[in-house]
């Protein structure tokens, strides 16, 4: 048989991203043993080894990395045909909230997708701090919404659990400077976290931005000036991770995931899309670590 299986390849596509069987089987609703056979017919149909399995999950040798492309591109194939055929009377508008330091790298393949296999389907994004996102949604003005927070609330879905990063300018010195100079918007909401941390190990610290704007933080931690927070695998190109150490330790986020409880066909759609970026996320978070 010369024909490979779209549900075979989506399995094997979930494993690679999410680098364990245990994890992509959450994704996928199937039982672990479903997905570890699927895997196990696609080997055995190519002849090939395509996944090193470890202690710590899984990994692709040369063949695996070599399919994974093709499959990524097989799967989407897949959808966008089912899609285009079976559900072209699919439209309105979606609203989706997003904390402006988790747009990227997800939500503009999260856009893209659901432009090319629901384009009728009119997605607003709106871009704001978890707080205000939070509030929006339960008043009913977004319909999905992303979250970065310490836990999750009732209802929500955690996508994954992220390092929370001090970052600086390349090769800047802010970070050495007493009193630690740090910059956070006002809104922020690992403000408040990061500074009780500083605080709980008698750092120095004082506001070098005070200020509602991202853009300005942005431009102040560039300018090596200052400090400041941000998940890991999330941070802007033009700066840097300081090595751990050096300052205090600041734990872990959740990045979680709310999607009103009358969910339609077409929430379902960008809810998935949302769930398999984050996985390809979580891999490369977990590279860098």
């Amino acid at each position: 048989m010369r024909n490979l299986d779209i549900t075979v390849l989506r399995s094997f596509v979930a494993v690679a991203e999410a680098g364990g069987v245990t994890r992509a089987a959450g994704f996928l609703n199937l039982t672990q043993s479903a997905v570890s056979m699927q895997l196990k017919r696609l080997e055995e149909m190519l002849g090939l080894r395509l996944l090193e399995r470890s202690g710590r999950g899984v990994s692709l040798t040369p063949a695996g990395a070599q399919l994974l492309s093709y499959a990524q591109r097989m799967v989407e194939m897949n959808d966008e045909i089912y899609t285009r055929l079976t559900c072209q009377s699919w439209e309105g508008e979606i609203v989706l909230g997003v904390p402006h330091d988790i747009v990227y790298p997800v939500i503009p393949q999260v856009l893209q997708r659901m432009g090319r296999t629901h384009p009728r389907v009119k997605v607003q994004l709106l871009s704001s701090f978890t707080k205000e996102l939070k509030a929006k949604f339960a008043r009913g003005e977004a319909d999905v919404i992303m979250t970065t927070e310490g836990g999750v609330d009732q209802g929500g879905e955690t996508l994954m659990e992220v390092p929370l990063r001090w970052i600086g300018a390349p090769d800047g010195q802010a970070h050495k400077s007493r009193p630690l100079r740090v910059a956070f918007c006002r809104s922020c909401g690992f403000r408040e976290f990061a500074l009780a941390r500083l605080d709980a190990e008698n750092f120095a610290w004082e506001l070098a931005v005070d200020s509602d704007s991202d853009m300005t933080v942005d431009a102040t931690i560039s300018a090596d000036l200052a400090v400041t927070a941000r998940l890991q695998g999330h941070a802007p190109t033009y700066v840097k991770y300081l090595d751990e150490g050096l300052l205090p330790d600041l734990g872990t986020q959740n990045i979680n995931l709310y999607a009103g409880n009358g969910k339609t066909a077409i929430t379902e759609v960008m809810v998935d899309y949302i769930r398999q970026g984050m996985l390809a996320v979580r891999g490369l978070s977990r590279d860098a670590a």
